[in-house]
């Protein structure tokens, strides 16, 4: 019989309840400020919803009605320097946060009077977001499920559930870099703790001792799916033990006790003891969406119902403060009143009579020629930059090894720009990571180089929640590009999407550096070239250095950039050797720019990477005078396509080459749109070069055979040339 030890733990897990002697020490002005907040966030959302039923509201309407004293008591411990964000059910979130801006430090009394003249605009901003109209906070662009007003502290509701987590972890680690002793707050709900961003997300808080708190609304189901049925463990305050995160449990319908673990946990978070997870069980009384129960879906019952609304976090403050002879009946009847005109009044400046019904202010609705603004910068932080190119370089220039510029211009961004760091997976080790990148620079920026867990889609939300504090530059690198598929929520519907979602009220300076190792041997999941895979997302810049030259400017120009910017390095390149600086790291090469790498008038090819020197010795063994344009800038608004016109007038045919597979293809988008843009210049088609339609794997002869190797790119070039009727020399043939 083997000997069991019990095992435990000393992370704190704690349930906090109110006292009699807890109401009577809160005071009517804590009291008034819980139930005057509660009262407008409710008379708020039950306008949202009459809204909706008129079909005034486009898309969801995610109601909190029941929740609102979740949020009143945790903003109560929070200043607006302190960051929060939610998922799509944050009204009450943004409401609570936004009151606590707008009438925190003002000597009012809520329960006396009239409304506080400030509270009025912004409810008619928020609820112009929500509607979609122009006067909302990121220009009717978010809606209701994406709300931000930075002056508020609120970085930006979320759609995606649980996809708001990791971009809550880089505000906290801002704010605790910069010392100031403010914090994080993410809220999130019962159905998002079993998705893996969020638990990653818990771990590297932890990991890193960040100033954050998870706030989980508990709120019993997720649209219609009980907390019984998704997870073993129903108290799901206890996840933080597994990761040593103190946890508090509390009633989510006692607004008060809220308030007392907010205190209590934002106050450990502000002492450096590190995160925190806050569960507050609370209840919706209205289905995932629109005005109907749950009980009208038959997922809940009418019984189960009443029995939450007796617990209503309004009528709870109102009874214990009368309880308490604070605030009469006659007060609270009249905070309602009052907030229920207010919100009529806020409603009749964006609603209109239209025969029987309303109608939207057609004024207020957003200019349609808006429609793409704030997809990218406008380019303004580049001004004053001058770019060069080798040609016009005047500093020294000798034969330099890729990889080598790529650690010492990072060194030198580092040394110079405080707001750069670099983080991801062993880039602390080996000598620079896997293969050299990041050389020297943990030793010399222990403060500013991260090393991570292996956890990719939170350790890039983490960036981008960085970028959007403003104060650090992120770089992410990605082990293999690959990885890439692991975070695609992070990269794409969040940091790539951000800036036009949120109306262009943020930049997103984040640059991720993923490395091609197509040929290594590394077989089908760590080959990908991700052009084609970014590409597909117009929020995302990406750039494809084929010298050390361009290297060290393009990536000078990625760091300067208000856009997230990919930067593409292929493991070929980082052995081979090519003209750079010798020790100048510090001039641009433009984004948006290609170069024509060799001069020629028979055909034009474009390409970029390691197929730029593979096309130009396979045009020279068969004697084709090539015009290879290296593209260098891959996105969309990137491409070169006045560099790329030009070539195409002067040699009447074009080649797309790139060296991996069919599958999810770069080539394909550019000979699409080449196509369509060059038809009157072209004397046949648009022909493509690329691998198999398959990933390469790992057997060297199957790797070799699926990729654009020499004989494939021969075989194109020969059959580009008998396209258009131009026969190779004989000594080709």
């Amino acid at each position: 019989m083997p000997r069991v030890i019990r095992l435990s733990t000393d992370t704190p897990w704690q349930e906090i309840r109110t006292t009699a002697a807890d109401w009577k020490k809160a005071g009517r002005g804590r009291l008034g400020a819980l139930l005057h907040r509660m009262h407008l966030i409710r008379a708020f959302e039950e306008a949202v919803l009459e809204l909706a039923g008129e079909g005034l509201v486009n898309g969801p309407a995610h109601s909190s009605i029941g929740q609102e004293g979740a949020a009143v008591g945790a903003m109560a411990a929070l200043t607006p320097a302190d960051q929060i964000n939610g998922s799509h059910r944050a009204h009450h979130q943004f409401l609570a946060k936004a009151l606590g801006r707008v009438l925190d430090g003002e000597a009012i009394d809520p329960l006396a009077g009239d409304e506080h003249p400030a509270v009025a605009p912004m409810l008619t901003r928020t609820l112009a977001e929500i509607m979609g109209l122009q006067p909302g906070f990121t220009g009717g662009r978010g809606g209701s499920m994406h709300l931000r007003w930075a002056e508020a502290g609120v970085i930006g509701t979320n759609a995606i559930v649980g996809g708001g987590v990791p971009f809550a972890l880089g505000a906290a680690w801002s704010r605790k870099q910069a010392g100031t002793g403010d914090v994080a707050v993410t809220f999130f709900g019962d159905g998002a703790l079993n998705i893996g961003a969020a638990l990653e997300s818990l771990n590297l808080a932890a990991a890193w001792n960040l100033p954050i708190c998870f706030f989980v609304e508990n709120n019993q189901i997720a649209v219609a799916t009980r907390v019984d049925e998704a997870t073993r463990e129903t108290r799901l305050s206890a996840r933080g033990l597994g990761f040593g995160i103190p946890a508090f449990r509390v009633d989510g319908m006692d607004p008060l006790a809220v308030a007392l673990t907010m205190d209590r946990a934002v106050g450990m978070l502000r002492a450096g003891e590190g995160p925190v997870l806050v569960e507050a069980d609370t209840y919706r009384y209205f289905h995932q969406s629109g005005p109907l129960p749950g009980s009208a879906f038959g997922y809940r019952t009418k019984e189960e119902e009443d029995e939450w609304r007796k617990r209503d976090p309004i009528k709870r403050v109102a009874r214990e403060a009368a309880a308490a002879g604070l605030i009469d009946d006659a007060e609270d009847a009249q905070l309602r009143e009052r907030s229920v005109r207010t919100m009529a009044d806020v409603v009749a400046k964006l609603v209109e009579p239209e025969g029987n019904g309303r109608r939207i202010v057609p004024a207020l609705w957003p200019d349609t020629a808006t429609v793409d603004d704030g997809l990218r910068s406008d380019g303004r932080e580049f001004a004053g930059i001058e770019f060069v190119e080798l040609d016009t370089y005047e500093g020294a220039v000798a034969e330099r090894k890729f990889i080598d510029v790529v650690s010492a211009v990072m060194d030198r961004r580092m040394a110079r720009d405080r707001r750069v760091i670099v983080l991801g997976e062993d880039i602390h080790r080996l000598r620079g990571g896997t293969n050299g990148a990041t050389k020297g620079l943990y030793e010399k920026y222990p403060d500013r180089v991260l090393p991570t867990p292996i956890c990719e889609q939170t350790f890039s939300g983490f960036a981008g929640g960085v970028a959007v504090d403003g104060r650090y530059r992120p770089v992410v690198e990605l082990m293999y590009p690959d990885f890439a598929l692991v975070a695609c929520d992070q990269l794409f519907n969040q940091i790539g999407k951000f800036r036009h979602m949120f109306g262009d009220t943020l930049t997103m300076p984040v640059v991720v550096r993923g490395k091609v190792a197509m040929g290594s041997g590394y077989g089908s999941q760590h080959s990908m070239d991700p052009a084609g895979l970014y590409a597909l997302f117009p929020g995302w810049r990406i750039v494809a250095p084929t010298t050390p030259f361009d290297y060290v400017g393009l990536m000078n120009s990625a760091l300067t950039s208000d856009d997230p910017v990919l930067v593409i390095e292929h493991l070929e390149l980082y052995a081979s050797s090519g003209p750079g600086p010798v020790d100048d790291y510090d001039f641009h090469v433009p984004l948006g720019r290609a170069r024509v790498a060799r001069q020629g008038g028979a055909v034009t090819i474009v390409t970029y990477l390691a197929m730029v020197e593979r096309v130009r010795a396979a045009a020279e063994r068969l004697g084709i005078d090539a015009e290879i344009v290296d593209l260098r800038s891959l996105d969309r608004a990137g491409l070169d396509w006045d560099t790329i016109c030009a070539s195409v007038r002067k040699t009447g045919a074009l080649v797309v080459a790139e060296q991996g597979p069919l599958t999810g293809s770069y080539g394909q988008m550019v000979s699409d749109e080449a196509q369509r843009r060059l038809f009157d210049w072209l004397d046949a088609p648009v022909l493509r070069i690329h691998g198999g339609e398959a990933s390469p794997t790992i057997s060297k002869v199957l790797e070799h055979a699926a990729l654009a190797n020499d004989a494939r790119v021969e075989a194109g070039l020969r059959r580009a040339m008998a396209e258009i009727g131009r026969p190779l020399p004989a000594a080709a043939e």
